[in-house]
C-alpha cells in the first residue's frame, strides 16, 4: 500500500470547506484512501465528519494510504496529497 506524507496548506488548517472538497474528491477514487497523523490510526477520506475530527491545522503533517499498488493508488494519492497541499481558502 503506497503511503505519502503531506502538509495541510489551508492558512486556517482543514476546517469545513477544505475538508469538504477533500472529502468529495476521495469519494471520487478508484481506490480507498485513508488519511491520518503519522503514528496514529488513520481514518477513512471518504468520511467527513472522521476527517473534520482530525483537527489538522495550517502546517500540519498528514498520512495519505491507498488500498492497492497499482498507478491507480498512486494517481490517488497524488491528486488528494495536491488539494491538502493547496491553499485552499485562498480567493481565486
Amino acid at each position: 500500500m503506497p503511503q505519502l506524507l503531506v502538509t495541510v496548506g489551508s492558512r486556517s488548517g482543514l476546517h469545513a470547506r477544505p475538508a469538504s472538497l477533500f472529502v468529495r474528491a476521495a469519494a471520487r477514487q478508484p481506490v480507498t484512501v485513508a488519511v491520518g497523523r503519522p503514528g496514529q490510526t488513520p481514518v477513512d477520506a471518504r468520511s467527513l465528519l472522521s476527517v473534520l475530527a482530525l483537527a489538522a491545522g495550517h502546517g500540519d503533517t498528514l498520512e495519505l494510504t491507498a488500498d492497492g499498488d497499482g498507478a491507480e493508488a498512486r494517481g490517488a494519492l497524488d491528486e488528494l496529497a495536491a488539494l491538502l497541499a493547496d491553499d485552499l481558502d485562498a480567493e481565486r
